[in-house]
């Protein structure tokens, strides 16, 4: 049962939340000051604290710091009035989860709880799987992130894990890591002790894919001297990983629709049948659905294997998990190569953030090694990146509809006026989806309801 901490020196509003969670069956205890809270915290583990920014003497600002000094990970809900939603984007700022404001409903704190210790769960699954038997997904360099897109795809992969025979399709441009959150599945699954095979169904033409997949009889054509064994036989009982699976040919969709149902395959040139218990995990890089507009993939093998469907976001949608990756890929390298580098720049943190990296987290990785490969500094800098990230890559023109006119304006208006009219543009996208929109513009969800609120913008949340 999770444990929540209600801190408010208002009796009636810390009765009034305990009655309110109560009724989904979390433990609530309460605190009326600061100091309560912070020893409360200090003595056992708490999985999210109600806090509100006004306790009387001491600021919540300050007792949402000292409770981040002794959980780092600890998720803590700002309680605010009408007045103080400014201090409550700065707690948001200082790495609150998100806020509330007074008056609030019943159906809003049900919902951001649920959220917030889903968050909070999830997160604690990861670290374990970094301590122990996840070893082999979360800590290659790929998944590192802490993303809330990046933990969706974990619990994904955590769910669809358990169920050993479905079907999976990983979808996500090159570099992203979409056999790693293969090898993730298998390995988190009961398959785990069995092979895990992969193949890269766009290397090879269709008679040596045919043969590699489903293997040969010897004398099954010329160079056939032996009898081979295919990788659905190699994989029996695991994994098999059907990369660039958009690139196979039309005629082996046929024969690779017909092994996933009826679960047989038979060998070129043989005259039986095989069973195979396979799961089959597949990936692509293309948009199957235009594809087969296009004729180029069967609608019917699609639906087969879109099971459970992952799509693994961009780097540039996660923008969040690049120092986390930096950190990764510059100790990795900085130790492979007995360099002294540590830590990347602000100046060059900042130019690595607005890169648009099309290469995704691939990308990412070769830039870290060649600097580590050119150079032999403790701190990277701008001169030490790549052209296309500091200088040589074309600006694109402004997305912004107005001019500065010519009696001239105040820069604040002006940014006022830039930041309505991207966030207006953005709630347009989303169709007024608050979460989706902050998720697109990489804010806070508190942090985007303020801003609507503040340009007389409209939204709705999920």
């Amino acid at each position: 049962m999770e444990k929540i901490l209600i801190v408010d020196d208002e009796a009636f509003i810390r009765e009034n939340l305990e009655r309110i969670l109560a009724e989904d069956g979390y433990r609530t205890f309460s605190a009326a000051n600061g100091d309560d809270a912070i020893n409360m915290v200090s003595a056992e583990e708490v999985d999210l604290v109600l806090l509100d920014l006004n306790l009387g003497n001491r600021s919540g600002l300050d007792v949402l710091r000292e409770l981040h000094q002794i959980d780092p990970q600890l998720l803590v809900i700002i309680i605010t009035g009408y007045g103080t939603v400014e201090s409550a984007v700065e707690a948001l700022k200082l790495g609150a989860y998100d806020y509330i404001k007074k008056p609030f409903k019943a159906d809003a704190i049900h919902l951001i709880v649920r959220l917030a210790l889903e968050t909070q769960n999830l997160r604690r699954e990861v670290r374990q799987l970094r301590r122990g038997g996840g070893k082999d997904m979360l800590d290659s360099a790929d998944m590192v992130g802490s993303s809330e897109q990046l933990l969706q795809v974990y619990r994904q992969v955590r769910e669809v894990a358990k169920h050993e025979t479905a079907m999976v399709l990983i979808t996500g441009e090159s570099g992203v890591g979409k056999e790693l959150v293969a090898r993730a599945i298998h390995n988190l699954s009961p398959r785990r002790d069995r092979p895990f095979v992969e193949i890269n169904c766009g290397s090879l033409p269709f008679n040596l894919l045919e043969t590699e997949l489903f293997g040969h009889e010897r004398g099954a054509f010329t160079d056939a001297k032996t009898r081979k064994l295919g990788l659905f036989e190699e994989a029996n009982g695991g994994t098999i990983f059907l990369d660039e699976i958009g690139e196979m040919d039309m005629n082996l969709q046929v024969k690779l629709l017909r092994v996933l149902e009826d679960r047989k395959i038979r060998r070129l040139g043989g005259n039986r049948n095989i069973d195979i218990d396979v799961r089959v995990v597949a990936a692509t890089n293309r948009n199957l659905k235009q594809a087969i507009d296009d004729k180029a993939f069967r609608e019917d093998l699609y639906y087969r294997l879109n099971v459970f469907p992952i799509a693994i976001p961009p780097l540039r949608e996660r923008r969040e998990d690049i120092p986390q990756l930096l950190d990764y890929f510059l100790k990795r390298f900085a130790r492979a190569f007995n360099k002294r580098m540590r830590e990347v720049s602000r100046e060059a943190l900042d130019l690595l953030m607005r890169y648009h990296w099309p290469g995704n987290v691939r990308e990412l990785k070769n830039v870290v090694e060649r600097i580590c490969i050119m150079h032999n500094v403790e701190v990277i800098k701008p001169d030490h990146l790549p052209s296309e990230i500091w200088g040589d890559a074309p600006r694109a023109e402004s997305p912004f509809s107005f001019e500065i006119p010519p009696e001239g304006i105040m820069l604040e208006e002006m940014i006022c006026q830039i930041e309505k009219e991207l966030i207006g543009n953005a709630i347009g996208i989303t169709g007024g989806n608050v979460a989706k929109t902050a998720r697109l513009l990489n804010v806070p969800r508190g942090t985007l309801r303020y801003k609507l609120e503040k340009y007389g913008l409209t939204g709705e949340d999920d």
